[in-house]
């Protein structure tokens, strides 16, 4: 069924004439019987009015079936739930685009990336231990006032006058 097939019907359905139509979108009589003959076929624009002036969902001009159409399943979609480790879509396309550049790359220059990746991970593990347990630089429960700090270029407590 194509367009024109179905704006005749649903036309019918809802009983209202080619003028009424003409009325409610703004487009002519002689279009929409054009529309209707398959002569024309309109822009996603055009649908869209006509959508409106017959008071019914896009989707019914160009879904065959009873109710509305299921919703897609795109390729990200899927991709998320076979990695559930990632936290979000980002992370799981930027995961997939690597793994799409290293099928691009020799076995070589592939070799040499993940050795690359694996010394750089382990040389990284002591700093981020290292980074986790210095201690905190201030004590939260004094004041930056109530605190003498050295001056640098004296060498004595800053905020104390010389006498």
């Amino acid at each position: 069924m194509n367009i024109g097939e179905r704006l005749r019907r649903l036309r019918g359905l809802k009983m209202l004439s080619q003028g009424d139509i003409e009325k409610r979108t703004g487009l002519l009589r002689c279009y929409t019987s054009r529309v209707e003959n398959g002569t024309t076929v309109p822009s996603i624009r055009t649908v869209e009015k006509l959508a409106r002036a017959l008071e019914v969902p896009l989707y019914q001009f160009f879904y065959d079936r009873e109710g509305p159409p299921e919703p897609p399943i795109f390729p990200w979609q899927l991709s998320v739930e076979r990695h559930a480790w990632a936290k979000s879509t980002r992370v799981v396309r930027i995961v997939e685009r690597l793994g799409s550049f290293l099928s691009l790359m020799d076995d070589r220059h592939r070799r040499l990336l993940i050795s690359l990746a694996k010394k750089m991970a382990k040389d990284s593990s002591p700093q981020l231990t290292e980074i986790k347990n210095t201690p905190k630089l201030r004590d939260e429960t004094t004041s930056r006032r109530s605190r003498s700090v050295p001056s640098k270029m004296t060498g004595r407590k800053a905020g104390k006058k010389p006498t």
